[in-house]
């Protein structure tokens, strides 16, 4: 856990990194990047649960078809 002796220097740092429109423009684009990185590993993992999901309904309904 970062201590509050820590955490103020950063603070300060970023603060001086918001004053001007190019460090804000920076700010703003490397939090759209870990957006879109976190959004990339979560869209493989959901992709991968429709794949086998499909896969679980089409076989349960060719085994209803072949019963029933």
């Amino acid at each position: 856990m970062l201590s509050p002796a820590l955490l103020s220097p950063a603070l300060l740092a970023l603060g001086g990194l918001t004053s001007s429109p190019l460090g804000t423009l920076l700010l703003a684009l490397v939090a759209i990047a870990v957006v879109v990185l976190v959004g990339r590993v979560l869209l493989s993992i959901a992709w991968k649960l429709v794949v086998v999901a499909t896969m679980l309904v089409g076989a349960a309904w060719v085994v209803t078809t072949l019963v029933g």
